[in-house]
């Protein structure tokens, strides 16, 4: 599926129903199981909570590394995730395959201070824990499986809105 570069593309992340649902001009294209933050909602720094409100695809980080390349800082790590690295480490929040990262929009709210989602570093990306996706399980970003994050990546542009909402 192509959708049309600077179309009415849009994100909205149900924390209830632990899903990421991608529309475009208000028909639904796909949706996908995510995990958010186990300790809830909250735009606070350093509160480990998922961010509510507006927000916008501010970055992509990743396009055509392997599935499972592990990043560290926004940058891939030169490895790819194995089971051993969680056996290895296993309370370690891995972001593999590819990073959303999110910008809030609302001033305030989730942009610039203390809530600033960015400055956060609040992303979807990728997770070894797939068997926790539809539980809230992340310390504050989107989880998603794998290749549910390469397709929503290459569906998306930067600029794409994104809604986080309790609903």
């Amino acid at each position: 599926m192509v959708l049309k570069k600077n179309s009415n593309t849009y994100i909205n992340i149900s924390i209830k129903n632990q899903m990421l649902s991608l529309y475009d001009r208000d028909v639904l294209v796909k949706r996908f199981s995510v995990s958010t933050a186990k300790r809830g909602l909250g735009q606070q720094k350093n509160s480990y909570q998922t961010p509510l409100g507006k927000h916008v695809v501010r970055a992509k980080i990743g396009d055509s590394l392997p599935i499972f390349t592990v990043f560290s800082a926004r940058r891939p790590a030169n490895k790819v995730w194995t089971s051993e690295d969680s056996e290895r480490h296993p309370k370690k929040d891995w972001i593999l395959t590819r990073i959303i990262w999110l910008s809030g929009l609302e001033l305030g709210f989730n942009r610039l201070g203390d809530v600033d989602t960015m400055q956060r570093y609040i992303y979807i990306h990728g997770t070894p824990y797939e068997n926790d996706l539809g539980h809230p399980a992340s310390e504050g970003c989107i989880r998603m499986g794998n290749r549910d994050v390469i397709e929503l990546f290459n569906l998306i542009s930067i600029g794409t809105h994104v809604l986080i909402s309790e609903n």
